[in-house]
């Protein structure tokens, strides 16, 4: 005997394969259907004319029976889907930020006080100026 999760897989795997024809069946039903322009119903010598019969009714009446599939379907996948997690980022406390040092100074800057690290612009490096 199946297991329930075993149940719940097979009938999700149903849904999403019947989800995935009603989205191409929908997609193909709404390019055949001859628009004001002509759209792409004539590119196919009026193929969505002579399957579904003369008629525009009997064509946007099934758009619209599909339609209503594609979004039954979908609620029923989204209803059947465990959540993936109960918990939410705003539940969780901030994370901690680093606290400058009592000094004032930025951080990375050198404890021995300011401009230790830099030389000043103008100044004498010392070492590797050439006389004359």
């Amino acid at each position: 005997m199946l297991s329930l999760l075993a149940i719940a897989g097979i009938i999700k795997g149903i849904l999403m394969f019947l989800f995935i024809l009603v989205c191409f069946l929908l997609v193909a039903i709404i390019l055949l259907q001859e628009g004001k322009g002509g759209g792409l119903g004539g590119a196919f010598g009026g193929a969505g004319a002579e399957t579904f019969g003369v008629q525009s009714g009997g064509v946007n009446r099934f758009t619209a029976w599909i339609g209503g599939t594609f979004f039954v379907l979908a609620i029923l996948y989204a209803a059947i889907r465990p959540p993936a997690d109960d918990s939410s980022v705003f539940d969780q406390p901030p994370p901690e930020t680093q606290q400058p040092a009592p000094g004032g100074g930025a951080p990375g800057a050198p404890a021995g006080g300011p401009d230790k690290a830099t030389e000043p612009a103008g100044g004498d490096s010392g070492g590797d100026k050439e006389d004359g």
